[in-house]
């Protein structure tokens, strides 16, 4: 019996025993840190890389997948005509998805790529949405329509701590940085549409908590919440006191861990991700 396999890359925050339950295939990124090239997820921890990024003169530097990895792995999963659907973090952020892309139209196998716009466990939601429908023996178009259904009822903010990663990033200006830094600022974006979006800005991290769970209320309110997951780069000081309340509102069961080394690169140390997903 034909099946279909899984495919996503190594920012989806999974957990070992979720990979090797649902035989969820991974395809790792690279991260470039003073003259050396580590493996997401292979040869280098979240918290090494945060260790090594502390002590860095320069931003560490992130690279997809070459497309030939993923026709690699798409030619070996698909030989006996297995399906394939491959789910990528977003594109707004990473070549991951095009890489995949490439690779889909270079292979016989037959592929579906999809960019989840998102990535950690908003991206995780959507992959572990994908196996569950693919055990239930879903097609491939019923899981694609699933997926779109996850995807446009699903969250994530991030916020970050000092803005140093930001600006060395380009992703603000060094003037915009300054006075962030002097004032204490800590900035609130959204993933909305697969790409950094400001939503607000506040001075403590006791008002980062307060206006999260205030956002995650409004949002939930009459719904139901199929997942949250709180990611960070040793940023305790909000994601403790938000999951704390959380768990205090009701829901017990957040994903709790530090983010990939992808991720940390572009927010700093000390910064957060909350995501949830409703139905």
């Amino acid at each position: 019996m034909r099946r279909i396999h899984i495919v996503t890359d190594s920012t989806a925050d999974l957990t070992k025993e979720e990979i090797e339950k649902h035989e969820i295939h991974i395809v790792p990124l690279s991260i470039h840190i003073e003259g050396q090239t580590y493996t997401d997820g292979v040869d280098i921890t979240p918290i090494e890389f945060l260790d090594q990024m502390s002590k860095a003169k320069e931003l560490p530097k992130s690279s997809q997948p070459a497309a030939g990895v993923f026709k690699e792995l798409f030619d070996e999963l698909g030989k006996d005509g297995d399906e394939i659907i491959a789910i990528m973090m977003t594109g707004g952020m990473s070549g991951t998805v095009k890489s995949a892309e490439a690779a889909a139209s270079m292979t016989d196998s037959k592929v579906t790529v999809i960019d989840s716009r998102f990535t950690s466990f908003g991206l995780g939601f959507q992959v572990l949405e994908a196996c569950q429908l693919a055990d239930q023996g879903k097609s491939v178009e019923e899981i694609v329509e699933r997926l779109n259904i996850v995807r446009e009822n699903t969250n994530l903010y991030v916020v970050v701590d000092v803005l140093d990663n930001l600006i060395k990033g380009g992703r603000i200006g060094k003037g915009k940085g300054m006075i962030g830094s002097l004032l204490n600022i800590k900035p609130i974006a959204s993933l909305e549409g697969g790409a950094y979006n400001p939503v607000a800005k506040v001075r403590s991290h006791k008002q980062v908590v307060k206006y999260l769970f205030n956002q995650f209320k409004e949002d939930t309110q009459g719904k139901v919440i199929k997942g949250v997951g709180l990611s960070h780069a040793e940023g305790l000081a909000m994601a403790e006191p938000l999951k704390k309340q959380l768990e205090e509102s009701g829901y017990m069961d957040t994903k709790f861990a530090y983010t990939s080394p992808i991720i940390s690169t572009h927010t700093g140390p000390g910064a957060i991700g909350f995501m949830y997903y409703t139905d």
